[in-house]
């Protein structure tokens, strides 16, 4: 009897101590989990690439005055700074900050005579079509022009992507004429806004005759691209071209 009590105690013990083992192992692993999380969080919120002045330019949120940009810029690059670090910055703002914020920084550029190229204006503008600033999107286009840049098809379709969102579709009609007089490449992004743009300007037949030159031009339709159309006929009460 005492030996089975003894071999039960030690089979008890052995069980017990695999538990708590097991629960440790647990917490251990846990605790390095938010380590992790922490840690990935933490270097979401910063970017080693920049300066720290030009980090608290990208996390800010408000529109910041023009010393104080100009003045952060100047900090972080006492120098021109080599364009695909231009472009890095001019995007990061366009994504992150106040477009006011993104607009000083590209007219830091200009200030100080540092070459702009098409990355730097299609990043802004990307910013002003975000934020619904059609107009301003179009002014940084002719702006392109008078710097004797050559907008590209990532250009033209920021700005197209402007209008559509503020149902401009004369000018998104116009941006695509130009695309396709100038012979730069009009692809699926570019009718689709356009399109798009048409469909919020209650412009069916502007629509089926965009789908009509996109397929004409051998550009891929997709689903975006016949839901705009087919809305638009709709809401022209075109059911039966829908």
């Amino acid at each position: 009897g005492l030996a089975w009590i003894s071999t039960w105690l030690s089979v008890w013990i052995w069980s017990l101590a695999v538990s708590y083992t097991y629960v440790f192992l647990l917490m251990l692993l846990g605790m390095r989990s938010v380590t992790t999380i922490r840690q990935s969080t933490e270097s979401a919120t910063t970017d080693d690439r920049f300066p720290p002045v030009v980090q608290a330019l990208l996390r800010s949120k408000v529109a910041l005055r023009s010393d104080s940009v100009f003045a952060a810029l100047d900090e972080a690059f006492p120098q021109a700074p080599d364009p695909r670090t231009s472009t890095s910055v001019l995007s990061g703002l366009a994504k992150t900050s106040a477009l006011d914020t993104t607009l000083l920084a590209l007219s830091w550029h200009h200030m100080n005579k540092y070459g702009v190229n098409h990355y730097h204006y299609s990043a802004v503008i990307n910013a002003c079509a975000k934020n619904s600033a059609w107009k301003k999107a179009l002014q940084l286009f002719d702006m392109m022009e008078q710097d004797h840049i050559e907008p590209s098809t990532v250009t033209y379709n920021a700005a197209i992507s402007a209008c559509e969102k503020a149902g401009e579709w004369m000018n998104a009609l116009q941006l695509v004429r130009e695309m396709l007089q100038s012979q730069v490449v009009c692809d699926t992004i570019s009718f689709n806004a356009a399109i798009s743009a048409c469909e919020k300007g209650d412009r069916w037949e502007q629509s089926l005759q965009l789908l009509h030159v996109m397929m004409q031009s051998k550009v891929e339709a997709n689903t975006i691209t016949y839901s705009a159309a087919i809305s638009g006929c709709e809401k022209g009460g075109e059911t039966e071209k829908a």
